[in-house]
């Protein structure tokens, strides 16, 4: 019975991923208008676009599910053991924490300051409750032990980056400054949450001595399929008086102008860079950097210290559950990077960014 289960559940998910790479199967109604404004060199005046190796507009799903049914994908289990901790409610002055709740999703304290990333503490990145790629990974703090937030920031609309349940829950307790890039500030006002959308290289003051710059990067975004690339995707450069801090969101490599742009706004005491959900390469490599593409973003950036995230939470591409943090490490000593400098650590370990 166990098993006649785990074969329904991975075939309602393969159904679900074959819908996502499927858009023209999606009922047009399902379409949207998040943003209206005018051209630009990412905004056709409908759609935004990667303005350098724009990404193909349709994934041939065959790619993807063909690999998929002939057992390409690497088995997960089904969850893994994580020591949930309480960070502190504040850390003051010059000190920065940050904790690896899971996913995307990072706790960064400091100046009394706490700040949330692509936050998620739903069962499944998925529109169902009871459908789609389901957690391996329990959050690595309980919602419950989560100081309060001051500060989200909500790179794209895709389901394991922006979850509705857990920012309605956000809001509710703690009315934190949202922001994020055009048009994602209209799903979210649907849902009665206010944020603030800014485009490319525009800031937002958040208080005296500490705004965010959302930033450039390489992918795309929906909800639905047909509304693709009606709201625009982003990374964030947070700048503080203890030390600037990076968050790359979910991107590929894309030639690199972005990341050269971006590092342009250091100098970074701490940058979160994806590492995870990148196999098979030749579907995902426009999107999604692979651990090795990652260090090339660390170079350019040369942040103290890095986090690698977008690993071993929802099983989402092909690669096995440890391979990114593998793969990082084998990088790192290839080019004689100090392994402490860009860390993979476990859901709820926390760690402190020294200044230098």
């Amino acid at each position: 019975m166990r098993t006649f289960l785990r074969r329904l559940g991975a075939f309602l998910l393969f159904l679900l991923v074959a819908l996502c790479f499927a858009p023209t199967l999606v009922p047009p109604f399902l379409d949207r208008v998040y943003y209206q404004g005018p051209v630009s060199d990412h905004f056709d005046g409908e759609h935004f676009f990667n303005p350098d190796r724009p990404a193909p507009e349709r994934i041939d799903p065959r790619r993807f599910l063909n690999r998929w049914a002939n057992g390409e994908r690497a088995a997960w289990p089904d969850s893994v053991p994580v020591h949930q901790t309480a960070p502190p409610a504040r850390v003051a002055g010059s000190d920065m924490l940050v904790t690896w709740i899971g996913h995307s999703t990072v706790l960064v304290q400091t100046q009394g300051l706490n700040i949330l990333t692509d936050p998620i503490w739903s069962e499944r990145a998925s529109p169902f409750s009871f459908l789609g790629p389901r957690r391996v990974r329990a959050p690595g703090v309980r919602f419950e032990d989560l100081p309060r937030i001051d500060l989200v920031l909500i790179s794209h609309n895709h389901y394991d980056h922006m979850d509705l349940p857990t920012l309605r829950r956000l809001w509710e307790r703690d009315r934190p400054m949202i922001v994020t890039s055009l048009g994602n500030d209209t799903i979210l006002r649907g849902e009665g949450i206010e944020a603030v959308a800014r485009d490319w290289g525009r800031s937002v003051a958040i208080r005296p001595g500490i705004d965010v710059i959302v930033e450039r990067n390489h992918h795309w975004g929906s909800r639905w399929g047909t509304d693709r690339n009606r709201a625009l995707w982003s990374a964030f450069t947070v700048r503080t008086p203890s030390g600037n801090v990076f968050f790359a969101g979910d991107t590929g490599w894309g030639g690199g102008d972005w990341a050269r742009a971006v590092a342009g706004h250091g100098p970074f005491r701490l940058a979160i860079l994806p590492i995870g959900a990148y196999l098979p390469r030749d579907v995902m490599q426009e999107n999604h950097v692979d651990p090795e593409e990652s260090v090339r973003i660390f170079q350019l950036l040369n942040p103290v210290r890095a986090l690698g995230v977008h690993w071993g939470t929802f099983q989402l591409t092909f690669e096995a559950i440890d391979d990114p943090p593998r793969r990082l490490a084998a990088e790192l000593r290839s080019r004689a990077i100090a392994p402490d400098r860009f860390v993979a650590t476990e859901a709820g370990a926390t760690f402190r960014v020294p200044e230098r």
